[in-house]
């Protein structure tokens, strides 16, 4: 499984990032390339900041059918639905958002998986920090696949 925390996955991924350009295009979905990273750094900021959340009730009663499909090998799907406080519709800049895609992924990874073991995850609830760089290193595929990296 790959995993955020680990020095190998992640450095594919910045790889993955650093391929992108302005002209990347979507093979699916609704964002443009900036977008899609701007999209990608809310999680992850919102992981690192430490700020505690409360699970929805949506996810209390649906993690536990979806958690292992989630959390499992199989990628994500296209198209798959966006939480609502995550979705950007508005234009945004590409080096900008690169490079803040780039900090929240290192301040992710300086939280460590420890620190991310004592945080809620706004649908899912309680994870241990494994399953937290599992998930965020899904999240930054399936959209680098997305376009194309």
């Amino acid at each position: 499984m790959h995993d955020l925390f680990d020095p190998t996955d992640r450095r594919s991924i910045l790889d993955r990032i650093d391929g992108l350009n302005p002209q990347s295009q979507r093979q699916w979905g609704k964002m443009e390339i900036a977008q899609m990273m701007a999209h990608c750094a809310v999680p992850l900021e919102q992981a690192a900041s430490g700020r505690q959340v409360r699970q929805r009730l949506i996810g209390k009663l649906l993690a536990p059918f979806v958690r292992g499909s989630i959390l499992g090998e199989k990628p994500f799907g296209r198209n798959a639905p966006t939480d609502p406080d995550f979705k950007v519709a508005d234009p945004r800049d590409f080096a900008q958002e690169k490079t803040r895609l780039l900090a929240a992924i290192d301040a992710f990874v300086r939280r460590g998986p420890d620190a991310m073991g004592n945080q809620t995850h706004p649908f899912f609830g309680r994870m241990r920090g494994q399953q937290w760089g599992w998930l965020m290193y899904k999240h930054l595929d399936h959209h680098l696949r997305q376009f194309g990296a």
